[in-house]
């Protein structure tokens, strides 16, 4: 009779880029979360668009130093590189593909959930580089709130910069995107599988 274990050696061994861990791949996770940015980016800017003009100020908290404010911009988050628009399209096209390209590998929640982070804000500013004008490749994104000096922005620009972070420090962790740490030994569900799989033993 072969043994489960057998199994997962000989399947890890025809796909050389599949870890050896047997921790369950994070897809669905990453796909979850992209989703939901993907849904409140994408509400929150019709609303803003439905409610406010451009460049109207709607204050919230602290004497306005937090407030919504209808700004259509051309360039990157906070308005960074405003003469670049088609180019800062075709970078967030690059980093989809290169997100759908190694989900397969993914193994680590916090992976997921930080890829998920990236890809749902890039696809919600990638929707109006699209469909907003002036036009495909050159659409202006929907930004709206507005914190102190801080640069206007919306909720995709928030998911990015939270799911940057995390992935700063899942590195500095050493945290890998197959669950191991350092490329050595597996932490989280892959760490308890290989503990339970020895005391099995």
């Amino acid at each position: 009779m072969t043994d489960a274990g057998d199994t997962t050696a000989a399947t890890d061994a025809a796909d050389p880029e599949q870890p050896a861990s047997t921790t369950p791949r994070r897809l669905p996770l990453l796909v979850a979360v992209a989703v939901v940015v993907l849904v409140v980016d994408l509400a929150t800017k019709i609303a803003i668009v439905a409610a406010m003009v451009d460049g109207e100020r709607i204050p919230l908290l602290l004497d306005g130093t937090v407030s919504l404010v209808l700004v259509r911009n051309p360039g990157a988050a906070f308005s960074l590189a405003t003469g670049m628009t088609w180019l800062l399209t075709l970078v967030a096209v690059a980093v989809v593909v290169g997100i759908a390209r190694y989900a397969r590998r993914m193994r680590s929640r916090g992976w997921a959930i930080a890829l998920g982070l990236v890809l749902g804000g890039a696809l919600g500013n990638l929707v109006d580089r699209f469909f907003r004008g002036p036009g495909p490749l050159q659409g202006h994104v929907v930004d709206f709130v507005s914190v102190g000096w801080w640069p206007v922005f919306n909720a995709a620009d928030s998911a990015i910069c939270l799911g940057g972070a995390l992935l700063v420090g899942l590195a500095l962790w050493g945290i890998e995107i197959d669950g191991t740490r350092s490329g050595r030994e597996p932490v989280g569900d892959a760490a308890q599988r290989s503990s339970t799989a020895g005391t099995d033993r």
